[in-house]
């Protein structure tokens, strides 16, 4: 008998064993990536009438004039193929998210969405795809989809995903770049359209490329973020830091804030989940920043599956210095004439609050661009399961620096009549600065007080 329960215990164990591995696949589906499948893991081919193309290698870095950091519209000359109104929504509605129908009826007289030709424009550096080729055979799920395990290639976790929570993992993981440094804008409108500009300096690094960075000492931080306010004059000097983590049970995103008015730095647990967002007049949790960020622990994700679908794409011109931002922001929603959606593929995902969790957003009904595994839609339910909130995330492909960015991040709740609008750069002095030289010492909490004197 204790023979008996040795083996069936040796098989329990390796049974968990093996269910803890299951999200790293096999050598041969891995080379799939870059052969039917692009490098990153979307496939390769176009849909069967051709509105969708197929993958050929996305734009190249020449793909249109740069001045001061600002990208051109390689696409500036196309007109919309047709423009999907409150009046014939129905018609596309196959195609369209439950919070891009309800904007139409929230907003009849004014919303808007263009439709313009497709572009499969997403590209990175080969070394991020030889890390993307890495983590598919590498990276595991622990902590039942909290975390990360063995994931040294540092970026796009699970390019060929098998359940939701590795979608998530991969918008949260994408490549951002080299170091960088901007100024961005974020506004929160009244009904009436009346706003006043908040901005802020952003600094953003990862350990691998820290000039000084200790390998032993940060092998559970995927980045290190720090906003400054500079703008209006009464926030002025509040400076925000963040580490965040890849394992955020075993070690919670760590942050702090510097406070000018007081003249002290204090550590902020609130700067998390459903924490407010900063400077956001209540309209955007913590974790509607990059439209998700953060741990996924308080959801149960479920993979729906891939669909043909109109999301914001190719967004250059709200990146242009020559939109200002009173021409964007209007009452209700941002200037839709300004937009641009295209067909593409992406993947569904549905987030159920945990019976044991709490927070804000009971559901979350999320669309990933299948290319750059970037968020473009989602669709946020309160606790008595009516749609709340709906982001969008105009996506822009950083055609010189093989980053899918967001050209703008827009959250509009359906209740206020209200939106906050982020991440812009257009009336900035030059764009983002990629291939900053950062040290550790820019990133630790008494760096703070200097960084926020007025």
């Amino acid at each position: 008998m204790k023979t008996s329960i040795l083996i069936k215990s040796a098989v329990l164990s390796l049974s968990l064993l093996a269910s803890s591995v299951m999200a790293a696949v096999s050598q041969q589906e891995a080379d799939q990536l870059g052969t039917t499948l692009t490098p990153m893991g979307a496939q390769k081919a176009g849909n069967a009438d051709g509105s969708i193309p197929a993958w050929t290698g996305g734009l190249k870095t020449d793909a249109a004039p740069v001045q001061n950091g600002f990208l051109g519209d390689p696409f500036a000359a196309e007109k919309p193929l047709f423009v999907i109104t409150a009046s014939n929504a129905e018609q596309y509605k196959d195609k369209l998210s439950p919070g891009q129908l309800a904007l139409f009826k929230r907003y009849p007289n004014s919303y808007r969405i263009p439709v313009y030709p497709s572009h499969r424009t997403f590209s990175a550096p080969q070394a991020v795809y030889d890390a993307v080729k890495k983590s598919a055979t590498t990276t595991q799920l622990t902590n039942d989809g909290s975390s990360l395990a063995n994931f040294s290639a540092r970026y796009y976790a699970f390019p060929i995903p098998k359940t939701g929570v590795e979608l998530i993992w991969n918008h949260e993981t994408r490549y951002r770049g080299t170091n960088y440094y901007r100024t961005s804008a974020q506004a929160v409108p009244q009904v009436n359209g009346a706003y006043t500009m908040v901005a802020f300096n952003e600094t953003f690094a990862t350990p691998q490329n820290i000039t000084d960075n200790d390998p032993a000492k940060t092998e559970n931080i995927l980045y290190y973020f720090k906003q400054e306010i500079i703008a209006p004059a009464r926030l002025t000097g509040t400076v925000n830091l963040a580490y965040e983590t890849i394992d955020q049970l075993k070690e919670p995103r760590q942050a702090w804030t510097y406070n000018a008015g007081q003249r002290r730095v204090r550590r902020a647990p609130e700067i998390a989940y459903d924490g407010p967002g900063t400077a956001a007049d209540g309209m955007r949790t913590t974790d509607n920043t990059d439209i998700y960020n953060g741990s996924p622990d308080r959801y149960t994700w479920k993979l729906v599956g891939k669909k043909d679908m109109y999301i914001p794409y190719n967004s250059y011109r709200l990146w242009s210095p020559s939109v200002k931002y009173a021409d964007m922001i209007k009452p209700g929603h941002i200037n839709q004439d300004l937009t641009r959606y295209e067909l593409h593929r992406v993947w569904e995902v549905e987030g159920t609050l945990k019976p044991t969790e709490r927070h804000l957003y009971a559901k979350r009904h999320m669309y990933f661009d299948e290319d750059s595994w970037a968020l473009v839609e989602v669709d946020h339910y309160d606790s008595r399961g009516q749609l709340w909130r709906v982001a969008e995330g105009h996506l822009a492909n950083d055609y010189q620096n093989g980053v899918a960015s967001y050209a703008a991040q827009t959250l509009y709740d359906l209740v206020a009549g209200r939106y906050v609008v982020l991440g812009l750069i257009n009336e900035s002095k030059q764009g983002t600065q990629y291939g900053q030289k950062f040290a550790i010492s820019e990133f630790i909490p008494s760096a703070l007080r200097n960084a926020g004197i007025r």
